[in-house]
């Protein structure tokens, strides 16, 4: 394994000319470094042209109402793989990797029907109690008086035998899944074993060999309400793996969605509640407002940094010229700290009257599909935690991802009393 990637950043913002900042630097979010650049752009030059060595020109949008204006603009701002899909990084045509949400309609509406069921609300009720009998479970198995990665026996762990749920993957080997979404989001810059494009298409090829045969399987039997049954009964989408870029595609992104942010939030959880311990008393004192706990830590994490569009045609935002084919980067974690848009942004409160009053899940046609599973997965798993622990410390600090798109957690130090 490469070690680690360690640049040096300016940690003073104001001292760096205006035109040098560029926050689609990884080690900005491993670093935590990230909150006064964006600052800065927003007082200053909220829609940012920069030339990054990194990721090639682009503009950056960093105020909330900006960013809404992009989100919820599909005829101007495209998301389609084909004209560049929903990152920064540019990938070579050959390689990108279809799927409705780096998707235009009307392709992107018959697609995202054909999985919504998984999450409508008669599916999410039935649900509930398994989430929470499996919640109460990993809880209940937790040392005490020792120290322990929350993120590996909780965030993980809850996360991952959701997902094989909703997929009916085969339950022994779910952290396949895991490992699977880690490798297909890893920024091989970031020191792991996954260091260049051609390690990360090996091992998902395993991935698309998996799911193949659970694929062929559920074709042959009768409709059921698991998600890969209806993506191979759908009629927009039975015809995937015929079309192998956009069926691994499609997969991956029900697998990173269905974990990796809930995962991240769950562990940002612990983390907001330790770093705000007056918020921690508030929960304690009353546990109703787990409720507006959970959007809170969803807004505060902000576990995707941002997403990507092309622009369609010369448009103006905030006054600035955007021309046809210009990339435009959504950066939802600066919206989330927006004073114009949220009182007292930096701080974590539990009970905001507008809790839900953030950028976490995206808007327009591309918002969250399974944003109320999210919630739901959260606020489960804080109502038993409370039954059971007076406090779960923070020990030491959280390992963070060199990532510009997804705020991972991947290692937290926990203890709980004995």
């Amino acid at each position: 394994m490469n070690a680690p990637v360690t640049v040096a950043l300016a940690t003073d913002a104001d001292a760096v000319p205006l035109d040098s900042i560029d926050v689609s630097h990884p080690a900005l979010y491993q670093q935590d470094t990230w909150r006064p650049f964006f600052a800065r752009l927003r007082r200053e030059d909220p829609v940012h042209w920069c030339e990054s060595p990194m990721y090639g020109a682009y503009w950056s949008v960093t105020r909330y109402r900006d960013i809404m204006a992009v989100d919820t603009n599909h005829q101007v701002f495209s998301s389609d793989a084909m004209m560049g899909g929903i990152v920064l990084r540019d990938v070579p045509m050959d390689s990108r990797r279809p799927s409705f949400i780096s998707m235009d309609p009307p392709k992107h509406d018959e697609q995202r029907k054909t999985v919504s069921p998984i999450v409508a609300p008669g599916n999410l009720a039935r649900l509930a109690g398994t989430i929470r009998e499996r919640a109460g479970r990993i809880l209940d198995a937790l040392p005490r008086g020792e120290v322990f990665d929350w993120v590996d026996r909780v965030a993980i762990e809850l996360t991952t035998q959701m997902l094989a749920t909703l997929f009916d993957f085969p339950w022994e080997e779910r952290r396949k899944l895991t490992y699977w979404s880690n490798v297909a989001t890893v920024n091989t810059r970031a020191g792991t074993e996954i260091d260049s494009e051609a390690k990360r298409d090996a091992v998902l090829e395993e991935a698309v060999a998996w799911f193949t045969e659970l694929w062929r399987e559920r074709a042959r039997q009768p409709p059921r309400p698991d998600l890969i049954s209806m993506l191979a009964h759908g009629p927009a989408t039975q015809d995937l793996p015929s079309r192998p870029h956009e069926f691994l595609g499609t997969l991956l992104l029900l697998i990173v969605g269905g974990n990796d942010t809930t995962r991240n939030s769950i562990s940002g959880s612990v983390l907001a509640l330790n770093q705000f311990p007056d918020e921690e008393a508030k929960l304690r004192a009353d546990p109703t407002l787990v409720t507006s706990l959970v959007p809170e830590v969803i807004r505060w994490q902000t576990p995707v940094i941002h997403m990507r569009r092309t622009a369609l045609c010369d448009t103006e935002l905030a006054g600035k010229r955007i021309r046809r084919g210009d990339k435009v980067a959504m950066w939802y974690i600066s919206g989330n700290r927006d004073e114009e848009a949220i009182e007292r942004p930096d701080a974590f409160i539990i009970d905001r009257a507008r809790p839900r009053q953030h950028l976490s899940f995206g808007f327009g046609i591309h918002r969250c599909v399974g944003n109320r599973l999210a919630e739901m997965q959260l606020t489960i798993l804080w109502e038993e935690a409370l039954k059971r622990f007076p406090r779960i410390e923070v020990v030491g600090p959280p390992e963070r991802g060199y990532s510009n798109l997804l705020r991972t957690i991947n290692a937290l130090p926990v203890r709980i009393a004995a």
